[in-house]
């Protein structure tokens, strides 16, 4: 029997169990966190998101409209339904749905 398969649950399991457990236990439920915590909290949100928005446009081609404009469209989709309902479940999923079918029927 091949064991590298049950191993590799076993540590998945073991790695998902701490990142889950490891708040509650270097925090104290009693105080208040740490400046950094708290900052680290209000600012790391946004750079993510920041960091995918960077990484999803990296490879457009200004050459050709097909090669960016699906692209800002939804970009720009995102922005102003983010802006209009400040729901980002809506604007990801009505962005998302915004660049499918710009690729697919618009810039064939």
């Amino acid at each position: 029997m091949n064991l590298y398969p049950l191993a590799l649950i076993a540590v998945m399991t073991a790695v998902t169990f701490l990142t889950r457990a490891l708040p509650f236990l270097l925090f104290d439920r009693g105080k208040a966190p740490s400046k950094t915590i708290l900052y680290l909290g209000r600012i790391l949100p946004p750079a993510v998101m920041a960091m995918l928005v960077v990484y999803c446009l990296r490879g457009m081609d200004f050459s050709a409209a097909p090669g960016w404009a699906p692209q800002v469209i939804a970009v720009a989709a995102v922005t102003a339904l983010h802006r209009w309902k400040h729901n980002t479940l809506l604007s990801i999923f009505g962005g998302t749905l915004l660049y499918m079918f710009l690729v697919q029927a618009v810039f064939i």
